[in-house]
């Protein structure tokens, strides 16, 4: 359960990443709940979500060209050093009460043209810092390490509001970034996989894109990988409007529904790490997304506090359970000279396919009900997988 741990350069970014990413969700919950408090609009608040995510969808193959080119650790140094500053700019603005709507906007569109670099390198970083024998470890436990801050963050932040305000989240979050900065200082010796002879970049775009295209398994990976994130995920944005509107919680209400998912994930997560290189991947893959997609409709017709918590639970297993086991299949298959590249075209798909998915719940939201939208959103997304499932029979297989 723990062989990725023996690895000391993973131990390091592990522990450094965990500590920032508690951060990032304490500003997460803090930024949702002020938009929401600033704009009182559903549609705006899955705006926001959409202008933090877009830029995945626009400039994620160019991140994974420069994933497969430079060295990573020295990309994810200068990624992580803006999005310190970019919080430490927003906690300003705050503190001073001249932050302004437009101004979370523009944050959200940098802090997404900065992870559109961040995230191919991290994700293809990986391998080179505990090889294939430990890669599902490795990822379960950065899965684990996603979800436990998933669970410690929202409920930190429901305290932290009340006890030093929005803005001092935003401060803590842009602390927390020395954490990651330092391991990724500290770590050395990082396994490099051997470079081709450098070409054009957009030459080096087509090469991998024409890789993706004419490898079946990794297209239908990546199609699941989108349904999940536009119809299966981007319920998120609305829990604050979920939260008020139709549990009539307040917002220690909505942290705690945003720590019940980020349970879900956690278990999901440890149940990876205990399973291992386990056989018949595909089959868990297909269920753990069937089940998403039921328990958010049950979720989304749920007018009781603790049931909707219970539902989150089991979205949050299944949507880390399918993501992982994807990620995992994915770097398993893919040679060295691709990883960065493919690995852009899976973040394209789950954090670039995302702010469409925001921007169509929000819109829906605002049209016929939260509750309405989701359930739309959750029943689209189980029957365009069980398509695949039927079309693509090999994917149960993998």
């Amino acid at each position: 359960m723990f062989s990725s741990f023996k690895v000391r350069n993973y131990r390091i970014y592990w522990v450094g990443t965990f500590v920032s990413l508690i951060g990032t969700w304490v500003q997460s919950v803090a930024q949702s709940w002020l938009v929401f408090k600033l704009t009182n609009s559903a549609f705006l608040l899955g705006f926001v979500g959409f202008l933090n995510t877009l830029p995945m969808f626009l400039f994620s193959l160019f991140g994974g060209v420069f994933a497969d080119r430079v060295n990573k650790r020295i990309v994810l140094l200068y990624t992580q050093s803006v999005f310190m500053i970019l919080a430490f700019a927003l906690a300003v603005l705050t503190q001073l009460q001249i932050i302004q709507t437009w101004h979370i906007m523009l944050m959200a569109v940098l802090n997404g043209i900065v992870m559109a670099f961040d995230a191919p390198s991290r994700q293809s970083m990986v391998v080179e810092l505990v090889g294939k024998e430990h890669l599902l470890n490795a990822i379960a436990w950065n899965s684990a390490a996603f979800n436990s801050a998933r669970i410690i963050g929202p409920a930190l932040a429901g305290i932290l509001m009340a006890v030093i305000g929005m803005s001092g989240c935003f401060y803590l979050n842009g602390a927390s970034f020395f954490a990651v900065i330092i391991s990724l200082i500290v770590i050395r010796n990082i396994r490099q996989p051997s470079k081709s002879d450098k070409t054009f970049l957009l030459h080096d775009i087509i090469d991998g894109l024409r890789f993706m295209k004419h490898n079946r398994v990794i297209v239908v990976l990546i199609s699941i990988v989108g349904i999940m994130s536009f119809f299966g995920l981007s319920y998120v944005i609305l829990m604050p409007v979920f939260a008020e509107r139709v549990l009539h919680t307040d917002v220690s209400g909505f942290a705690a529904l945003m720590s019940a998912a980020g349970f879900g994930a956690l278990a999901a997560a440890l149940m990876l790490a205990r399973l291992g290189d386990f056989r018949r991947k595909g089959k868990l893959l297909i269920a753990s997304c069937g089940i998403v997609s039921i328990a958010l409709i049950v979720f989304a017709l749920s007018k009781t506090f603790v049931l909707s918590l219970g539902c989150l639970v089991l979205v949050g297993w299944g949507s880390v359970m399918s993501v992982s086991i994807i990620n995992t299949l994915l770097q398993t298959i893919v040679p060295d000279q691709y990883r960065g590249r493919v690995m852009s075209g899976f973040m394209i798909t789950f954090a670039g396919v995302l702010p469409f998915g925001n921007l169509a719940s929000g819109a829906l939201a605002h049209t016929c009900g939260v509750s309405s939208a989701i359930v739309l959103s959750a029943v689209t997304c189980g029957i365009s997988i069980m398509l695949v499932s039927w079309l693509f029979p090999q994917v149960r297989n993998l």
